[in-house]
């Protein structure tokens, strides 16, 4: 699926959006015949409402598109696409109404209406086209959107056909189509080359674990992405009950939101070094599989005791994070569905994150105010480190007392990572309900703020 802008030379019907406030002045300029047409098909502008109004001759003159109040607005990611989907097939051209700040965003929205998982069912997304407006930067946004179908569609597919084997055949056709390099450790190599425990998570899994790594551009400061890749996490032996099993096929979105965030920064051809590692794993449950009690010995050398096997995602990021700061990057960012606790926190629209960097804190906030993908910083608080030391290793993988999980898991990771600048999402991936260009499933999260703050972070 291809999101895209329709080309400018296609006939369209002229857009009008109209604020609530706005219709009554926008209506004195309107002849008799157009205020009588809005007045008896009762159009308010309320927002998501939508009206074709005809010519003298019976064609479409122009359409309304209803804006709402700055209440309802500011409830909405996209407001634009709420009337997107309600428009009938055909193709429009933004006349008025948009301010110019909000332009760019509205378009990605109304592009975002176009997805529809349609893999296993037939599903059809919203069918209005549009034609990008003067002023923006329509490639950006053509990019953002294809990269978040990408994420959406890795998520939303099954672990029956989204396993490791899957998600590295994702990543090299990824790959090939950029003309980046792609290469994997897998199974038995893994332990030779040193990344225990990602073996140790992924060994009682059918399909083996391994560490897929792609790598793009030959200039440019060096940009390290790690996606925890568990495509499916039972618990493993401290097993999950059903109910929190259910959305377990999402568990790889933090690698589905790094294969989007690649494809822009491939699509748009940034002057940067790029590289992408995600261990790729299912925690599986059998004979072999690594137990509660058991104590592991990470690629840094570090010694991790498991107290849950349900906290595994951090184990397999700490190997790949590791490696990562081994090629001294300009900055590392990983992304993970990592604990429950952030949701708890934030719940599950806004992408939390993680950095001792106060200028890399500073441009994702102000990135994600213009990129319609809201993040929010949290604290790597150091007084809890004493929490993830439990004495009998150097590192505890489930510390008890169930306080502050999203921050311990957070301090975990950074013990995988020396002098490199870092930043960590700990992301849901997953929309609950429809909203306007966003439909339920799977879904991008800090991605688009991430694009937006390179620039200023690396100095591009």
């Amino acid at each position: 699926m291809t999101l895209s802008f329709a080309p400018s030379s296609d006939p369209s019907v002229p857009l009008h959006v109209i604020a609530q406030s706005d219709l009554d002045g926008w209506l004195l300029d309107q002849p008799e015949r157009v205020q009588s047409w809005v007045a008896a098909n009762g159009f308010s502008g309320a927002l998501g409402q939508v009206l074709l109004v005809p010519a003298t001759n019976g064609a479409i003159e122009f359409a309304l598109a209803g804006y709402g109040t700055e209440d309802k607005r500011a409830r909405k990611r996209f407001p634009l696409a709420a009337a997107a989907l309600a428009f009938p097939e055909g193709t429009y051209s933004l006349a008025s109404g948009i301010p110019a700040d909000l332009l760019e965003m509205e378009c990605l929205g109304w592009l975002m209406t176009g997805y529809a998982f349609d893999r296993y069912a037939s599903q059809t997304g919203g069918s209005a086209a549009l034609i990008a407006p003067d002023g923006i930067n329509a490639t950006r946004i053509e990019a953002m959107a294809n990269a978040e179908a990408l994420t959406r569609d890795l998520v939303n597919t099954p672990t029956s056909d989204m396993g490791p084997d899957q998600l590295q055949q994702a990543v090299e056709v990824l790959a090939n189509e950029f003309g980046a390099s792609c290469k994997v450790i897998i199974g038995q190599a893994l332990l030779d080359q040193n990344f225990p425990m990602i073996h140790t998570v992924g060994r009682a899994a059918e399909q083996a674990p391994r560490l897929i790594e792609l790598t793009w551009g030959t200039s440019g400061p060096r940009l390290t992405l790690v996606g925890k890749g568990v495509c499916f996490d039972t618990g493993g032996l401290n097993l999950k009950p059903g109910a929190s099993m259910g959305l377990m096929k999402k568990d790889m979105g933090g690698a589905a939101n790094v294969l989007g965030l690649a494809r822009m920064i491939m699509t748009l051809d940034l002057p940067l070094q790029l590289r992408v590692l995600i261990p790729a794993v299912e925690n599986a449950v059998s004979g072999n599989a690594f137990r509660p009690g058991d104590i592991l010995t990470s690629r840094k050398g570090l010694t991790v005791e498991i107290n849950n096997t349900d906290a595994e995602g951090r184990l397999v990021l700490a190997d790949a994070l590791t490696l990562a700061d081994e090629g001294n990057p300009d900055l590392v960012i990983s992304m993970a569905t990592l604990t429950g606790a952030a949701r708890v926190a934030v719940g599950p629209d806004l992408a939390p994150f993680y950095t001792d960097d106060e200028s890399c804190a500073m441009a994702l906030a102000q990135a994600a105010k213009t990129s319609a993908d809201p993040v929010w910083r949290m604290p790597f608080h150091t007084p809890y480190e004493s929490m993830i030391e439990p004495g009998i290793a150097d590192l505890d993988n489930a510390p008890s007392g169930g306080f502050s999980g999203s921050i311990t898991a957070a301090l975990f990771l950074r013990r995988f990572v020396g002098s490199s600048r870092y930043v960590h999402f700990d992301i849901y991936a997953w929309q609950p309900s429809n909203e306007p260009g966003r439909t339920k499933g799977g879904l991008g999260q800090g991605t688009r703020a991430v694009l937006s703050a390179l620039p200023e972070v690396l100095g591009l």
